[in-house]
C-alpha cells in the first residue's frame, strides 16, 4: 500500500480510531477540555480541519515553486541573451553558491563550513519566504573536557541545564586554556542551514528562501550570530535588542561522546510579536516553531499569535519537540499550540512518547500513530532503528540508510530539513520523502559537527533530482511498509 501526500490521501484514508477520542463533532473545534484536570492528548479533540488546510497550503507551495521555476527559466533566457550581447558582469552574479572547495577542505570544522555560500553583505528580500524559523538564537561554545572537569564544577554528564550569568562566567573561566570554538548554534539553525544548502543547488529548482526570526542582543555575539547565518544563506530578520545580551550554550563533550550543555538565555531572551513579524509570516510558506522557545518567559503568547497569523494566511505550521524535559515542563503549552495550529510535528522517539504520556516500553510506531490522530503530518526519528512518518493513524516506516556514526548530535535537525525540503519541492510520496530525510541525517551523523556541508548537499540533491519530476518519483515506492502494529 502506498501513501501519497495529497488531498486524495486525506479524503480516502479512514483509519480505525482505537483510541478514546471524541470525533463526533463536524465543527472546527480545535481544543476541547474534558473533566480530567491533568493535561493529556485525551483532553483534546484533534483539529481535523487542519488536514484540508494542510493540503491547500501544500498545493499553494507547489504552485508557487512552479511559477518561480518558470520565472527562473525566463530570467535565465534573458541572461543568456544579455551575455551574448557582451555583458560579462552578470555571469559573476548568476550563481547563488560560492566556492565549494572551501567547504570540502574544512568539512570537520563548522566555522570553515560556513564559507560554502556567498557572504555578500547585501541582502535581497524576496517576495516570499519558503521557510521562516522562529526560535532561540544562541551562540555555541564547544569544547572537549574530561570527566574530572565536570566533577570539579559539579555538573551531571549528559544533561542540559539553564544557567545564569555568574554560572556561565565560572564555566568559561574554568575552560580558559582549553581548546574550544564558537559557532552560530541551535537546533533550529542547524535545520535551516541544511535546508538552505539543499535548496541552494541549481539542479533542485529555484533557490529556497530561508530565514530566521528570534532574539539577539546588540552585543558582539549578536553580530557574530547574524553574520554567520547570513554566510550560510539564512537571513536573520529580527533587529537586535538595544543593550541586550545574546544567549549562549556551552557544549562540553567528554571522550565517550557524551555532551553536557549549559544554556544561558541572555537578557534578550524574549520574543515579541509585532507588525514586522506578522508581515513576514504572511509572506511565508512554512513557519517552523522551535520547541526550546517554550522555555523562554512570556513567549507562549507570541507563539500563539504567530501561529494564528500563519493559519490566517494559509502558512503551514511546523513544531519541533526539541527536548523531553522541555515537553515535561511545558506540556500544557505544547498541546495548546499543537492541538490548535500544528500541521507538522518533528520529534524523536522519547519526545513522541512524552507527548502521548506513553511509558518507555511503548513502541515508537505506536506513539507515531497516536500523534498522527492530532496532527496532519508527524515525523518521528528512532536512531539506528530508523524513523516513521505518521498520517491519520498510519505510520510509514523509513529504514535507516547504511552509515558509520561519528557524531549523532544534530541528526534530528538534519532529518527535519529533509522533510521540509521534500514538501517544498512538491514530493508526494511519504516513503520517498522520509528516505531523503534519512539520507540527509546519515550524512551529518557520519561526520564531526552538526552542519550539512555544501558539497554533501549537492550530492544529495543530485541523487534525488530524478524524483522532483513527480511521475518518476512514484514508481519507486509501490511497496510502502504501512505499520499494522
Amino acid at each position: 500500500m502506498s501513501i501519497f501526500l495529497d488531498s486524495r490521501l486525506f479524503l480516502s484514508l479512514n483509519p480505525p480510531f482505537s483510541h478514546p477520542l471524541s470525533l463526533t463533532s463536524s465543527q472546527p473545534i480545535s481544543l476541547f477540555p474534558l473533566k480530567n484536570p491533568f493535561p493529556s492528548p485525551l483532553n483534546y479533540v484533534p483539529h481535523i480541519p487542519n488536514l484540508t488546510c494542510f493540503c491547500k497550503a501544500k498545493d499553494n507551495i507547489i504552485n508557487d515553486h512552479r511559477n518561480r521555476r518558470l520565472s527562473m527559466r525566463k530570467s535565465d533566457r534573458t541572461f543568456r541573451i544579455c551575455a551574448s550581447d557582451g555583458s560579462s558582469s552578470g555571469s559573476q552574479e548568476a550563481s547563488p553558491v560560492g566556492d565549494e572547495d572551501d567547504d570540502e577542505e574544512g568539512a570537520i570544522e563548522e566555522e570553515e563550513e560556513e564559507m560554502g555560500f556567498s557572504s555578500s553583505s547585501s541582502v535581497v528580500v524576496p517576495d516570499r519566504w519558503d521557510v521562516l524559523g522562529l526560535g532561540q538564537a544562541m551562540v555555541d561554545f564547544s569544547g572537549v573536557v574530561d570527566d574530572k572537569f565536570l566533577k570539579r564544577l559539579g555538573l551531571e554528564k549528559g544533561t542540559r541545564k539553564v544557567v545564569n550569568h555568574e554560572e556561565r562566567g565560572r564555566v568559561l573561566q574554568a575552560m580558559d586554556g582549553c581548546s574550544y570554538k564558537a559557532a552560530a548554534g541551535g537546533s533550529l539553525s542547524n535545520s535551516l542551514v541544511a535546508l538552505a544548502r539543499l535548496g541552494g543547488q541549481p539542479m533542485g529548482g529555484p533557490v529556497l528562501n530561508v530565514a530566521m526570526a528570534g532574539s539577539v542582543g546588540s552585543d558582539p555575539l549578536g553580530g557574530f550570530y547574524r553574520s554567520k547565518l547570513l554566510r550560510a544563506n539564512v537571513n536573520f530578520l529580527s533587529a537586535p535588542i538595544k543593550d541586550g545580551t545574546t544567549g549562549t550554550v556551552i557544549v562540553l563533550t567528554t571522550p565517550d561522546a557524551q555532551r553536557t550543555m549549559l544554556a544561558y538565555q541572555g537578557t534578550s531572551s524574549s520574543i515579541d510579536y509585532d507588525e514586522c513579524l506578522a508581515s513576514i509570516i504572511s509572506k511565508t510558506n512554512i513557519l517552523v516553531v522551535e520547541g526550546y522557545l517554550f522555555e523562554l518567559p512570556d513567549t507562549i503568547k507570541t507563539i500563539a499569535q504567530a501561529c494564528e497569523e500563519a493559519h490566517r494566511c494559509g502558512t503551514l505550521v511546523a513544531v519541533t519537540a526539541s527536548d523531553v524535559t522541555c515537553i515535561e515542563r511545558h506540556y500544557d503549552d505544547f498541546w495548546e499550540i499543537m492541538a490548535n495550529y500544528a500541521d507538522i510535528v518533528f520529534a524523536n522517539s522519547d519526545e513522541a512518547k512524552a507527548f502521548c504520556h506513553f511509558s518507555s516500553k511503548e513502541s515508537t510506531v505506536s506513539a507515531t500513530r497516536y500523534l498522527s490522530h492530532f496532527v496532519p503530518l508527524v515525523s518521528v526519528t528512532d536512531g539506528p532503528q530508523g524513523s516513521y512518518i505518521g498520517v491519520k493513524g498510519e505510520a510509514v516506516y523509513i529504514p535507516p540508510p547504511p552509515c558509520v556514526p561519528v557524531d549523532t548530535c544534530g541528526a534530528g535537525d538534519a532529518y527535519a530539513s529533509g522533510i521540509l525540503y521534500g514538501i517544498l519541492q512538491g514530493m508526494s510520496d511519504l516513503k520517498g520523502m522520509g528516505s531523503l530525510a534519512a539520507r540527509v541525517a546519515a550524512v551529518v551523523v557520519s561526520q564531526q559537527g552538526t552542519r550539512l556541508g555544501v558539497q554533501n548537499a549537492a550530492e544529495l540533491v543530485r541523487s534525488f533530482s530524478f524524483h522532483l519530476g513527480g511521475s518518476n518519483f512514484r514508481t519507486d515506492v509501490g511497496s510502502d511498509h504501512i505499520s499494522s502494529l
